[in-house]
């Protein structure tokens, strides 16, 4: 990714959906952020944002919808990291008019949807790449790939590009097998042939900015470059650490909810040459670098910030 220059138009960045990786994107565009607004559900999120100087527009305020439509119409970058349910995007309806606003005045620059590698669906540990069609199997990744075409059809409409970024699993400071090790929630589930792709949240940092300051237009696959088995990363962990690792269970002995079931049932390698094209060499070419990084420089607990952001459902 290239430094941006003095002379590059500044960005007002619109956050719809404030988390661990809308974060490190918006943090990454920082020297050319003229304006950045977000938006947060929750009143103590809201309050923390407020104070680190970003406009929030509070979702559950009374007048939300104006605030929000406000935002939008002068916004040239818009970065969606929300997710969509059964009744479609939470956004993007309340927001048409005010994008086409911004757009016929020709603010508008780019739209951003963070979305998952999961709307691949299961290969058997096959390859895939962005010429691959969605096959989603499960209902929260079918809803996503409906998101991602709303979201595109209207950049098409509005003449807007719109970079749909498929996330694999994603690991950073307070998200990570360490943390798992220490609250002793880690489990090396073993699955002959079973493949997971994982990418450091500095990555996806750098990946969102790129995409933002050079306008891309398309799918872009955000992952590392090595696609790996579940307990590798564990076993890497465990061994930075000098404790042992959690005993071995059998796939078919493990338990799962309904979620993680749906999850450990695809397995597949995703390509990422569109993202090295793009960005250059990863900072953290596989989970070896990234968790090496983590321990040595003593970042993996995270801040309070990493701990709010980071679901608490993560075990890649």
């Amino acid at each position: 990714m290239t430094e941006a220059s003095s002379a590059a138009p500044s960005i007002d960045l619109l956050v719809l959906g404030w988390g661990y990786s809308a974060r490190h994107g918006a943090a990454r565009l920082a020297p050319r952020l003229r304006s950045l607004a977000a938006t947060a559900r929750e009143a103590e999120k809201a309050a923390r944002l407020a104070a680190e100087g970003i406009e929030v527009v509070a979702l559950d305020a009374p007048d939300a919808d104006a605030r929000l439509a406000a935002v939008a119409a002068r916004a040239t970058h818009v970065l969606v990291s929300a997710g969509p349910s059964e009744a479609g995007d939470p956004f993007l309806a309340r927001l048409v008019e005010p994008l086409r606003e911004s757009a016929r005045a020709g603010r508008l620059a780019w739209i951003g949807y963070l979305s998952t590698v999961g709307v691949y669906g299961n290969v058997d540990g096959g390859f895939v790449d962005e010429t691959t069609p969605p096959e989603p199997a499960a209902e929260r990744t079918r809803w996503r790939v409906a998101a991602e075409a709303a979201w595109t059809a209207l950049g098409h409409e509005l003449g807007v590009p719109v970079a749909i970024l498929r996330l694999a699993g994603i690991y950073g400071p307070g998200r990570n097998a360490f943390v798992n090790l220490e609250r002793g929630t880690a489990r090396r589930v073993i699955k002959p042939g079973q493949m997971f792709n994982r990418i450091h949240v500095e990555d996806i940092g750098r990946a969102v900015a790129a995409a933002a300051e050079t306008r891309f237009d398309g799918l872009l696959n955000v992952g590392d470059d090595e696609p790996a088995p579940p307990q590798l990363p564990i076993e890497f962990a465990a061994a930075l650490m000098g404790v042992a690792p959690p005993p071995e269970i059998p796939f078919e002995a493990a338990e799962f909810t309904p979620m993680a079931r749906t999850f450990w049932g695809e397995s597949k390698r995703v390509g990422n040459a569109r993202l090295r094209a793009l960005i250059g060499p990863l900072t953290h070419p596989t989970f070896r670098e990234g968790l090496t990084a983590l321990w040595t420089a003593g970042t993996w607990r995270g801040d309070p910030t990493d701990r709010e952001d980071a679901s608490p459902r993560f075990r890649r």
